[in-house]
């Protein structure tokens, strides 16, 4: 609603017009980061200029961008899983663990109480454990697997950043028969450039429980990508799906088969399994058929997607590493105190990760 339209509004028409002004600045800088909410910045969320290739030239860019940055991070993916990912946009490794090596460290996270976070999507409850230094000093197992080469070396590639990754000890607790369909079930990319989600599944994951889903080669603009991009940019503003506003863009998987992308892989996998997948590609949690949790470390690398770089993270220096997700959510319930607004993921207290959802 335009506040011109309000009877004897002028003086704070006027008002809204002098904000946004001073906004512009702010929202015309947000073109140069990852700044990706279509209704929250009318200069991404122009219809104008996106019909004349804003939305495009900054997917384009932010590609170019990873591919640069990548090639001087060979060192942390071997050449097998490299080639892999270039085609597909995933990395998924079985058997990453000794087997003595990871009933320790099912031994640790299973018989630990653990400060958590959670948050509801429709019949869907995501738990958050995050996993700061002082948590991990107590647990040598999941600390040596959290701070190792193939953790965080795999989540680096595919994000195209050595930024420090967001990692949390991770539970989907899902009831079919409970609320609305989970939103995350829907075929969509996180955003418009590459980052990166990783899965250790400390459980094994049958189709039943809503395993992960993949569309192997999305994560590449291909002219019909590309197409597609232009196409829901020119209306993400005002579209009625609030995510896909916000520049989680939302597709069907008739629409999926249009871009001429290869079916999707659904990741019915055994414990001790790890993946790592760029979310730009499109990817959604296949639907529960029967209440279930599942669980997994995870882990998520999301960085200014044009930086010519790939390292120089403030949060790799002494004192700030390994406590990205503590700092993350630190934000989030301050942010929530003084906006006086709840947040979508709420402290729930300690607790097992496997106790039922308190949400």
């Amino acid at each position: 609603m335009s506040v011109s339209t309000w009877p004897g509004s002028g003086e704070a028409w006027v008002d809204m017009k002098v904000l946004d002004a001073l906004k512009m600045p702010f929202w015309v800088a947000q073109v140069a980061t990852g700044a990706k909410s279509f209704r929250d910045n009318p200069v991404l969320g122009s219809r104008r200029l996106n019909e004349r290739g804003l939305h495009v030239a900054r997917v384009r860019a932010a590609e170019a961008m990873a591919d640069r940055r990548r090639r001087g991070m060979e060192d942390l993916l071997d050449d097998h899983h490299r080639r892999f990912f270039a085609e597909n946009g995933y990395v998924e490794q079985r058997n990453v663990l000794p087997a003595d090596t990871f009933a320790q460290l099912l031994e640790e996270v299973y018989g630990t109480r653990f400060d958590a976070w959670e948050m509801r999507q429709g019949n869907a409850v995501t738990r958050f454990i995050p996993l700061p230094p002082e948590v991990l000093r107590r647990l040598p197992a999941l600390a040596a697997f959290v701070n190792g080469a193939v953790f965080q070396g795999t989540l680096k590639y595919v994000a195209s950043t050595r930024a420090e990754p967001t990692v949390y000890l991770h539970a989907v607790l899902t009831d079919p028969d409970l609320g609305t369909p989970d939103p995350q079930t829907h075929f969509h990319a996180d955003t418009f450039f590459a980052n990166s989600k990783a899965w250790f599944f400390l459980d094994d994951v049958p189709e039943a429980d809503g395993p992960f889903r993949f569309v192997p080669g999305s994560h590449r603009l291909t002219p019909e990508r590309a197409a597609w991009e232009q196409t829901q940019s020119e209306t993400a503003a005002t579209h009625g799906n609030r995510l896909h506003g916000r520049g989680s863009f939302r597709i069907s998987e008739d629409d999926l088969a249009t871009l001429g992308f290869a079916p999707p892989v659904t990741f019915e996998v055994p414990a001790n399994t790890l993946v790592v997948a760029d979310t730009f590609g499109f990817h959604a949690r296949t639907p529960s058929l029967r209440p279930s949790v599942r669980i997994a470390i995870y882990g998520s690398v999301r960085r200014n997607p044009f930086l010519p770089f790939a390292g120089l993270d403030p949060l790799t220096l002494p004192g700030l590493r390994g406590r990205s997700a503590q700092l993350l959510n630190a934000y989030r319930d301050t942010r929530a105190r003084l906006l006086k607004k709840p947040q979508s993921e709420r402290y729930i207290g300690k607790t097992l990760l496997t106790d039922p959802a308190h949400l």
